[in-house]
């Protein structure tokens, strides 16, 4: 790589965060305005380590009122717990990238950064498509995602951790979420922080959401552990109903069929 191509991304670095310093939020979404994907932000949704969500008035041109724009924290204040757990088996084929991100570089970070929205992004595309119960993703940017939302004007969409379930609810969610959670890994993903408190409930519908720290069970070497963690949380929720599941079995059964090729 020349030095002259590597002063110039360090001076785009640089140009980039002076614009975010004055206002982050409107620099994230700026490119959501100028695309007429989205009109106004209306609120806050969720505000959290590594991102906060904003209810968007979205452009009449995308058919729908209302979008969600999930704009991660710049990388100095993101705290993604246990990077390197999820990150084993993602490869860079960029070698002046590659040694960036392994020496920690002011370029090296933002290249980082950029990767867990990137990942996030396509995982949800790649999911989408096969009908994974997840929001449908419109556009992304380096620090921002922009994807359907779930509530109205008034809320948002609950965390299933927040709801409760009626009697009859609890069995079809938990056997949709174990669906769910074999369709990923039939199609090479493990949410790997998968809980109640990342799956929205709206009128008698789920959506799994906060995918960057997302697996490919190919190549990550705790794959196993991370998707049989999933399923016991998913299992801890339904107990509190009455509805017992051996999480750890129900995870090692999945796991063989996928090591067998029998998804």
């Amino acid at each position: 790589m020349s030095k002259r191509k590597l002063f110039r991304e360090q001076d785009e670095l640089e140009e980039q965060e002076l614009l975010a310093a004055q206002d982050p939020v409107q620099a994230a979404l700026d490119f959501f305005y100028t695309e007429g994907l989205i009109t106004e932000v209306l609120y806050t949704v969720k505000s959290g380590k590594e991102a906060t969500v904003y209810c968007c008035q979205a452009h009449p041109s995308t058919g729908v009122e209302l979008l969600a724009a999930k704009v991660y924290r710049s990388r100095n204040k993101r705290g993604f717990k246990n990077d390197a757990v999820y990150q084993e088996g993602r490869v860079i084929l960029e070698g002046h990238v590659r040694r960036a991100v392994q020496n920690k570089s002011r370029f090296g970070r933002e290249v980082q950064f950029a990767m867990w929205v990137n990942y996030e992004f396509e995982a949800l595309k790649a999911l989408y498509n096969v009908g994974a119960d997840i929001p449908r993703p419109i556009a992304r940017t380096e620090r921002a995602i922009l994807m359907e939302y779930l509530g109205n004007h008034q809320q948002a969409a609950p965390a299933l951790q927040n709801v409760e379930l009626s009697k009859d609810e609890v069995r079809p969610v938990f056997e949709r979420l174990v669906r769910n959670i074999e369709l990923w890994l039939a199609h090479n993903y493990i949410h790997a922080d998968l809980s109640a408190y990342n799956v929205l409930y709206w009128q008698g519908r789920l959506s799994i959401i906060d995918l960057p720290q997302a697996v490919d069970p190919r190549f990550n070497p705790n794959a196993f552990a991370l998707l049989a963690r999933d399923i016991e949380n998913i299992c801890r929720y339904v107990a509190r109903y009455g509805l017992e599941r051996d999480g750890q079995r129900l995870a090692e059964r999945l796991w063989h069929k996928f090591k067998n090729a029998e998804l």
